[in-house]
Order: structure tokens, then sequence, then C-alpha cells
């Protein structure tokens, strides 16, 4: 099957495929999902909640948050859940399911979790989409670009400030995958002091070129100003960006890789059509789907036969993307993060 760019042929592509299987067999009126708004909540309204209404008749109640697990643990601590299915981040998933605040998921009624990436599957939790910490660089104003992660610490090569987010995670694998660490030995060595000292000595080499962000809207608006020659960014907002007039080229060499999850809070009232849209949501043509209106990669390998060459060219998951890469260890930070976020606050200070 490949997809159309119209929004009508789309939607009728994803219903034939999936109408024998998306409703639950409880018939309820409506549905509430959270999300985290903006283009990526806009992307899952066209390809998945949309679809799944003019599928099934169930009405999706759409609610935005920022990520605050707090927000979720309030709904439950007040024993009053009033949401159906939320999209958490991995660091939320983790804490969550530690916590007991999302329902243990059925597999059984979702998928063999075989055809999911390593890493996208869980207890209380359903990978959805892959996105990508990568290098980027405005082709406008640099024409022979940074073509590997090592070009960012190469100061002499490319002059200039760089951007950098503002937080540990990401920062310090690049700094030891650039440093010669192999992909498969990051966090080994990264959980060491001694790697932990190299991996903050690398950072030392650039550490006056930095130029920080915070919100992941600042990193093209870096880029766009020429107040940095590169910058790591969200692979999603340099898309948006190109898509609004820029010349952005994203550097795939040793990006790290990401995921967000469905996940359903505890006490959810209807934990049946809960895990229904879960299963729509995530079969491989939906996953597809979604790829047309947001560039992050499909968790499902079987959706890659439903993703046209060109969106798959924009994937973080695409093969010719995945040449080396490095999955974001969650757990490593959910054990170690305290820690070495202190390190790093006053690494920042010095």
């Amino acid at each position: 099957m490949t997809f159309t760019l119209t929004r009508h042929a789309l939607t009728l592509s994803v219903l034939g495929a999936l109408s024998l299987t998306a409703a639950p067999a409880v018939a309820q009126d409506s549905l509430s999902v959270m999300s985290f708004g903006g283009a990526y909540q806009e992307a899952q309204r066209k390809a998945v909640f949309e679809t799944y209404t003019a599928t099934t008749g169930i009405k999706i109640d759409e609610q935005e948050y920022g990520g605050e697990i707090a927000k979720i643990a309030a709904m439950i601590e007040s024993g009053n859940t009033t949401i159906d299915v939320v999209d958490v981040d991995a660091p939320t998933l983790l804490q969550g399911c530690d916590e007991g605040i999302f329902e243990t998921i059925d597999w059984s009624q979702i998928g063999d979790k075989a055809d999911w990436l390593s890493g996208t599957t869980s207890d209380c939790g359903v990978g959805t989409i892959v996105y990508s910490t990568s290098l980027a660089y405005n082709a406008a104003t640099l024409e022979s670009g940074p073509t590997a992660l090592a070009d960012l610490f190469d100061t002499a090569k490319f002059p200039g400030k760089r951007g950098l987010w503002k937080n540990p995670a990401t920062n310090l694998e690049f700094a030891l995958l650039a440093d010669g660490v192999p992909v498969d030995q990051v966090y080994e060595v990264l959980g060491t002091p001694e790697g932990l000292d190299r991996a903050f000595a690398k950072l030392d080499t650039i550490k006056d070129s930095i130029v920080w962000w915070e919100a992941g809207a600042q990193a093209p608006q870096l880029l766009a100003s020429g107040e940095v020659v590169m910058t790591t960014a969200w692979n999603g907002r340099i898309h948006n960006a190109n898509k609004e007039g820029q010349d952005f080229r994203i550097v795939w060499d040793n990006q790290i890789l990401d995921s967000n999850y469905w996940a359903i809070p505890k006490g959810a009232k209807n934990i049946e059509a809960s895990m229904a849209f879960i299963k729509y949501a995530v079969e491989p043509e939906v996953l597809a789907a979604t790829t047309k209106f947001i560039p992050y990669g499909p968790v499902r390998a079987s959706a890659g036969s439903f993703v046209t060459p060109e969106d798959a060219a924009n994937l973080p998951t695409s093969p010719e993307n995945l040449t080396v890469a490095l999955t974001l260890d969650n757990a490593f930070w959910a054990d170690n993060g305290d820690e070495i976020r202190k390190r790093f606050t006053t690494w920042l200070a010095q």
C-alpha cells in the first residue's frame, strides 16, 4: 500500500485496512486522549484521531499537557481518572511504571513485541514514535557543512559557535561518541568515574563556543539567525523549519534516538476501549500515515513497507540514517541522572 498526499485518500487507505479491527467490543461515545500539543498532536489528529473516529464512531476528546507526570499522578490520587490514554516520554513511562501510575498492557491485544524496535515495549506502555537528537546546520550559510558528529568538536575546521541542549543527557553521549567510544560501549563507559571525566573533558574543548538552548524551538532559531554554525536539535524541529523555507541539513551520523509511548492511567474507566485505541494507533498503516505529517519514525518494523521513499528519507529510523545511531538509555538516566545533573550544573558555572 502507498499513501497519497491527499488527506482524504490517506483516511480511506487507513480505514480500508483497519476497519475490521478497530472497534472495541464495549461501545462508548468518546475517549479522552492526552498528548503534547503542537505539530506533534496535529499529526496525531490527522493520522490517528480523525481516522479512528471515522472507523469506530468514537469521538476523541483531545487534551494537552507538557509531559508532567505530576499532572497524571494528581488525577489518579483524586480518585477520578478522566484521561483514558496518554502519550508519555520514556522517563515518564519508567517512573510511572515504578510508581504504579499506569495500567498493565495486555500485549495479546496489541501485537507481537518482536515487531517493535528494541527498547520500545514495556509492561505498561506501547512504543509509538521514534525521534532523534542530531547535529544540524544551515546549508544557506555554510556551503560545505559538517558530515560527522566529530565536526561538532572541530573548531579549527568549523570555527564559530555551536548550539547544544542545556542538559547533560545526549551531550555526554555525544562527547564520548566523538571521542571514539563505540556506540555499544557508551553507557558502560559513562557509568564509570573515568568515563564521566572523559565526557566532561571532551565538552571542555568546545565550552567557550557553546550557545545553550532549552526549548526545542530555539535550536532552529539559532541556525536561522546565524548565531551558531551548527547545533544539536530534535529532527522534527529541523523538518518543520525547512517546511517554512529554511535550508537546514541533518547530519545523521551518531544520532541519538528516543521514543514516546501510549499508556493508560491507573483507574481509567474503560480499559478495554483504551486498549482498542492503542491497538489502532500502532497498527503499521497508521504509524506510516503519521510520517506524512511529522518525520518521526514508526516503532514497528512492519510499518516500513507502508512509508513512501520520500517520507522515509526524513525519518531517523530509515535504514540509511540508522548506520551509526545510539538509543538513549533512559534507565541509565533514571538511576544516575540526579548525580550527573548536579555535576553538569557545577560545570556550567565554572
